[in-house]
């Protein structure tokens, strides 16, 4: 979901302002998704590296994030979304915690399941994962030889989730940035140049019916 201040400043407003339009679309595309009977989709809302940004930018985020999200609930519930957070938890309000808790209690039996990245980053998940396996290892629960990709796969935050088919990252940057290292090995890529504000669904079918057309071989000649 990049280029929300862009998006504002090329206007004449507060990059907050973009944010604030950048919630709105998240809400819509979640909905197209829903239309197109897709599953699975995630969305990364903050990274790691966004706490870099500026104290009142990163604080303008995080109160947005605790005002839009009841809102938001009550609405993914009524299109039979399921939310799930993903991200390192501890570094957020315990008030913002609790928020999400509440959101995703409240949505836990939608059929459409929607991963939202909070303080996420995939060094960090890989990490994490690998200090778990080692805790096991020493406590003499797992033997260091049975370890394989399944075993990492099963301590990530989306242990359970098929893998990405499709990254979609709008704002004309052609990188990752540090989102989903290990689950999108294997991910399509598509990088646009509209900003997220501005991405809608017409876009967003568009590009799915590219990825269709696309001969995925998975390593295979």
């Amino acid at each position: 979901m990049d280029g929300n201040g862009r998006w504002a400043q090329r206007q004449g407003l507060p990059r907050t302002t973009g944010h604030v339009h950048g919630v709105d679309t998240m809400r819509d595309i979640v909905k197209a998704c829903v239309r197109l009977e897709i599953p699975y989709s995630t969305y990364y809302a903050f990274s790691t590296e966004n706490w870099r940004r500026s104290d009142d930018e990163v604080g303008f985020l995080m109160n947005l994030f605790l005002t839009r999200l009841p809102a938001l609930a009550t609405e993914m519930k009524e299109a039979d979304v399921k939310l799930r957070f993903i991200g390192n938890r501890q570094k957020l309000s315990r008030k913002l915690q609790s928020e999400m808790a509440k959101a995703e209690d409240l949505t836990k039996d939608g059929q459409y399941h929607v991963f939202v990245a909070v303080n996420y980053g995939g060094r960090a998940e890989i990490t994490d994962a690998v200090k778990t396996i080692a805790g096991k290892v020493k406590e003499g629960h797992l033997i260091p030889d049975n370890i394989n990709e399944k075993t990492i796969a099963e301590h990530l935050m989306l242990s359970g989730v098929p893998d990405p088919d499709l990254l979609i990252r709008t704002g004309g940057e052609q990188r990752i940035s540090n989102f989903l290292l290990w689950e999108l090995a294997y991910g399509e890529l598509f990088f646009t140049k509209t900003l997220w504000p501005n991405f809608a669904e017409k876009e967003l079918r568009e590009i799915v019916s590219d990825f269709a057309r696309r001969d995925r071989r998975f390593g295979k000649a």
